[in-house]
């Protein structure tokens, strides 16, 4: 797990390397174990090292095979390198490294741009071939690992964070106003490949880019789960396949020279992923789970299930409480970790429990995508049985924040778009072939979209910001496959996530698998007072803000008056949505 940076001129220019050197400190928390910065004339790229896999020097970055006449950048890490390396070696490759990173390059060697299909695991890269200046970008097929753009004439640059390219200078940081449609109506997601900002893009997930010596392009999508049924004999049938496959998953991902850990909320997802390494014989597994003071009358804690499943597994488990003296410093901290605005409150909850997991271990697993793939979100279940015709309006109903209506309301009229573009987005993703049910259809867009940009980037976001690597077997891109084909009455059962919870059965203690459907309690910015009342408030009141006027001052002030009542279709803080853009880029100073 790293930070990677980069610029790509064309025409008789150099790359220049002093833009590369601006961005690395802006990546140093994602890797504090080294640096390292190769020029190649017309491209340079720049490393930022967290020591995970060859914990020696020869598993630096970038990486150049002088015999190959390829040089790489790499953030992620393939858990099947080792086979990959096996399979190279009897190819006649030789290997002076026993980092995943040298697999990359000679199997991009051997196979080309194809050689992602050939990865089990979580990456961004850039591969550059010396003789012919092409450069290849990818990224993994669920986006676990992010890689952000800012082109410009005769040039792109690239790196693991949007404020490392803001840092190399000559970004155009104007407010996308299509992404501030999104950012209102999907939880502050904005779908790839635009950003909050016009001047910086982002590569989807499952797309590889190659750019040519000349400054031509392609683009292409190398992988998609399928929503198609195949034939499997019972309902028994599917449970014993989710189980094997999260079995494999999980195993998979204790590839390492450094210990793993495990983030156990007491929810289903992470107890059962503690549970499949206890059955595997993992013994001395180090835990962690957090907790708030409670506020607004919400309880800030799930200690009661995650010290059960603890206990059941004789884990190392380390619970960590958190009070209002950590728990205000730590909210302008977060919004610096952002790449991009991040509304949910679980940010704060994950940034303050990485800075205590880093203290005693450098990877963790950890639960995340189990919802999105297995359907465990109260908005699915309203779907059931809607005509495919009549999914998208469904859909809008259940998911989006407000109608856009609403938003000519909300937004000041020269920053509203000038249609509804969020639902337009919807409609086109639900109009593709290949997704038969209403249900279907909305598991496809979340876990395409929503899934990437709003849980996964948070992970990954606050996570790094401790030099910290997340591992999440749940978007192991088999378990995934296996989850899309899932028929969705097995899926919903049983109040959500059915078919996983029958597969718990007899390893999760019941009264985990059965407890109602938990969350990262922050109680603190779900309801709204005292200093972070007064922080939002200054936000919102900033001389910035005023000029920027992206909101009516109508609806500022009355959202002001009543911070805590009015709330987001599925009951989000709305003056919480509008306080965190503001606090993101005013932090960025845009």
């Amino acid at each position: 797990m790293c930070g990677i940076a980069g610029e790509i001129v064309h025409g008789d220019r150099r790359a220049d390397p002093e833009a590369i050197r601006r961005m690395l400190p802006c990546l140093e928390s994602r890797g504090p174990d080294g640096e390292g910065l190769w020029d190649g004339g017309r491209i340079t790229f720049g490393h930022r090292r967290l020591r995970i896999i060859d914990l020696s020097e020869a598993g630096a970055q970038p990486m150049t095979d002088e015999r190959l006449g390829l040089t790489v950048v790499f953030n992620g890490c393939i858990y099947n390198y080792r086979e990959l390396r096996d399979e190279l070696s009897k190819d006649g490759y030789e290997f002076f490294s026993t980092s995943d990173t040298e697999v990359i390059l000679k199997a991009y060697h051997r196979w080309g741009a194809d050689c992602v299909t050939r990865f089990l695991g979580m990456f961004a890269f850039a591969i550059a071939e010396h003789a012919s200046g092409t450069v290849t970008l990818a990224r993994d097929r669920l986006g676990i690992k992010p890689l952000y753009l800012a082109e410009s004439p005769g040039r792109l640059r690239f790196a693991s964070t949007l404020p490392a390219l803001l840092a190399a200078g000559g970004v155009d940081t104007t407010i996308d106003k299509v992404a501030l449609h999104h950012y209102m109506t999907f939880h502050s997601v904005v779908p790839a490949p635009r950003t909050i900002l016009a001047g910086v893009r982002k590569l989807p997930p499952a797309t590889v880019r190659v750019i040519r010596a000349d400054g031509t392009s392609t683009e292409r999508v190398y992988w998609e789960a399928s929503f198609t049924r195949p034939v499997l004999a019972s309902e028994q049938d599917w449970i014993e396949a989710v189980r094997d496959k999260l079995r494999q998953a999980v195993e998979r991902r204790m590839v390492a020279d450094v210990p793993v850990g495990v983030l156990l909320s007491g929810g289903l997802d992470s107890s059962f992923i503690v549970a499949l390494l206890a059955e595997q014989g993992q013994r001395g597994l180090t835990t962690f789970s957090i907790g708030f003071d409670s506020g607004g009358g919400e309880s800030g804690d799930e200690f009661e299930y995650s010290d059960l499943v603890a206990k059941q597994f004789g884990t190392e488990h380390h619970q960590i409480r958190i009070g209002q003296e950590r728990f205000l410093p730590a909210v302008g901290r977060t919004v610096a970790a952002m790449s991009e605005p991040m509304v949910s409150h679980d940010c704060i909850a994950f940034n303050l429990l990485s800075e205590d997991v880093a203290k005693h271990v450098k990877v963790v697993q950890s639960g995340q995508g189990a919802d999105e793939i297995f359907a465990g979100y109260s908005w699915y279940p309203p779907l059931d049985g809607v005509p495919r015709e009549q999914a998208v309006e469904a859909y809008a109903k259940e998911f989006f924040d407000r109608p856009h209506r609403d938003l000519t309301r909300q937004l000041n009229p020269e920053w509203l778009a000038d249609r509804d573009v969020s639902r337009e987005f919807v409609e086109a993703g639900f109009g593709r072939p290949g997704a038969t049910t209403a249900v279907d259809a909305a598991l496809r867009l979340d876990s395409q979209v929503m899934l990437v940009d709003d849980p996964v980037k948070r992970v990954d976001n606050m996570t790094m910001a401790w030099g910290l690597e997340a591992r999440v077997p749940f978007l192991d891109h088999e378990l995934v496959e296996l989850a899309a084909a899932c028929p969705p009455e097995l899926k919903l059962a049983r109040d959500g996530k059915g078919v996983l919870k029958d597969a718990a059965r007899g390893l999760v203690p019941d009264e985990v698998i059965d407890r109602p459907k938990g969350y990262f309690p922050v109680p603190g910015i779900r309801h709204l007072e005292g200093p972070v009342l007064d922080l939002v408030r200054d936000a919102l009141h900033a001389p910035a803000a005023r000029d920027r006027a992206l909101f009516r001052p109508e609806y500022v002030e009355a959202l002001l008056a009543d911070p805590n009542t009015p709330r987001t279709t599925l009951g989000a803080n709305q003056l919480w949505q509008l306080a965190l853009l503001e606090l993101w880029l005013q932090n960025r100073g845009i």
